[in-house]
């Protein structure tokens, strides 16, 4: 039985989407129907295809109280929006259903776990959202929740644990065919930690053990975890709050975290091993992963940034986009991101150009331009007696606009720059990381979809992500080197 609040929400955002040109969003990006858009949630294959929920609220775009949008694909970059799931209509989630998880049950039905929000006054006047996991049921399309919901609740947890930092469970089928979930929670010093529970048959669930604590290491309260096994190693996903810099690690203060290591499934005890920010950019946040039918692990984020998403125009009818999907490896205990091999498919239209020498220019080349791009360019020294100061592309690029990747040599530092993408509003304009490079030598790719800009460095070895808002008539590309630089380039147009 679809409620009032649901079946409302249905109907605002059919009607709602109707104003929004295909043109005004990403080509091949989920982007939210209609309003705000945060978290994926519910990232799973089922009966066919791959579906996404995702953190909404259809009738603004502002973040306000969370419904679960829905949209389903076959190849996860042609996105078909399905009616909202799930809607905060009854007591235990009046004031949210927020971030989750699905898979599917061996009766075929499809399971989502979400955490309910109720708020509640306190002895002194003050208000306290109190959170619990809870779960629905359905075909796809739609869900009903249980009657006994939360089937996890905060006050079971044990002393010291916070009942008000406790959600986004991820949860999964093992192999003896009983189910797990990680959930992030707050302790008594509190940071962050990420609970492990355990459940027979989906449905009731038991508390195991804390798998992995922050100790106030990284940032303070872990959200949006995910746990799973890849190339011989166990890998946390976490998106730790408030965040101090490392280095050139951990720049967004709202940021993401990768942990791997060894895990221990008769003690459940996992031991990291190495930690490294998931994304280098301005834009990503609380990454989800499934497992494809062919054995491929693949993460998708929320395309943006807490501290500047609130900064777009008025008139803006949505806010909010995924990351491309991108396939998961784990070498020398370092994750990798490549974006898809679906992506390919849409290549057309290929430019290439080999040996191009750049000395203290800028260049344009012939038939590269466009916002839906997909580059792969290296760079290395044009003079072996003298490596060059400064390389930088420039992209969405006209008389007015442009965003820049450059990259300093002696430094090892590649920087992403949008100040001059069109914002009005100072906000988070730059991201440095430090890159690997051969003397000099440095392989990039760049893809450009119409409003964000996603480079792979090194065939995966880290990504810098961000969201552009420039006037879709920048469709300038040019080449500027500070010294003198030797550039292989190969481009294609994405249709």
């Amino acid at each position: 039985m679809i409620s009032q609040t649901l079946r409302e929400a249905r109907k605002y955002e059919e009607a709602s989407e109707k104003m929004i040109k295909k043109e005004e969003r990403p080509a091949f990006h989920l982007s939210v129907r209609t309003g705000w858009m945060n978290d994926p949630n519910g990232f799973s294959y089922y009966q066919g295809q791959y579906h996404m929920f995702y953190q909404y609220y259809p009738y603004a775009p502002h973040w306000d109280s969370m419904h679960w949008g829905h949209a389903v694909s076959r190849d996860l970059l042609h996105w078909e929006y399905l009616p909202a799931a799930l809607a905060p209509d009854e007591i235990y989630d009046k004031d949210g259903c927020f971030s989750g998880s699905a898979i599917e049950l061996p009766d075929g039905r499809q399971m989502l776990m979400y955490t309910s929000v109720m708020r509640e006054e306190q002895w002194n006047g003050t208000y306290c959202d109190t959170q619990n996991q809870c779960l629905a049921i359905g075909d796809g399309v739609d869900y009903g929740k249980l009657e006994n919901n939360p089937v996890i609740k905060g006050e079971d947890l044990p002393e010291g644990f916070s009942r008000q930092d406790f959600r986004d469970p991820k949860l999964w089928r093992k192999e003896d065919g009983t189910y797990a979930c990680v959930i992030g929670n707050r302790p008594a010093d509190g940071s962050g930690q990420i609970l492990l529970f355990s459940s027979e048959d989906g449905f009731t669930w038991k508390y195991e053990n804390v798998l992995a604590e922050n100790r106030n290491r990284f940032g303070k309260m872990w959200e949006c975890p995910d746990f799973f096994r890849l190339d011989g190693q166990w890998v946390l996903l976490v998106s730790p709050q408030d965040m101090l810099p490392q280095g050139f690690e951990y720049h967004n203060g709202n940021g993401t975290l990768c942990l791997t290591g060894d895990f221990d499934e008769a003690t459940n005890t996992f031991t990291e091993q190495h930690d490294q920010s998931i994304d280098y950019g301005i834009d990503f946040y609380a990454p989800q992963t499934v497992l494809a039918p062919d054995g491929r692990r693949i993460m998708i984020g929320w395309m943006q940034n807490w501290d500047t998403c609130m900064s777009h125009t008025p008139d803006r009818k949505w806010i909010g986009q995924m990351s491309l999907p991108r396939e998961l490896s784990v070498k020398n205990g370092r994750l990798y991101q490549k974006p898809v091999r679906e992506l390919e498919e849409l290549r057309r239209d290929k430019v290439e150009y080999a040996g191009v020498v750049i000395e203290n220019d800028t260049i344009h080349l012939d038939g590269i331009r466009g916002r839906k791009v997909d580059m792969e360019f290296t760079v290395r020294p044009g003079n072996a007696e003298k490596m060059y100061q400064k390389f930088a592309v420039r992209f969405a690029q006209n008389e007015q606009y442009q965003t820049s990747l450059s990259f300093r040599p002696y430094e090892s530092v590649l920087k992403i720059d949008r100040k001059f993408s069109g914002s009005r509003r100072a906000v988070i304009h730059q991201r440095r990381c430090k890159v690997n490079h051969r003397q000099g030598e440095l392989k990039l790719r760049m893809i450009l979809d119409r409003f964000s800009v996603e480079v792979f460095i090194n065939d995966g070895e880290q990504v810098m992500s961000a969201v552009l808002y420039t006037d879709l008539a920048a469709e300038g590309i040019s080449f500027f080197a500070d010294g003198k630089v030797k550039m292989d380039v190969m481009k294609y147009a994405l249709l």
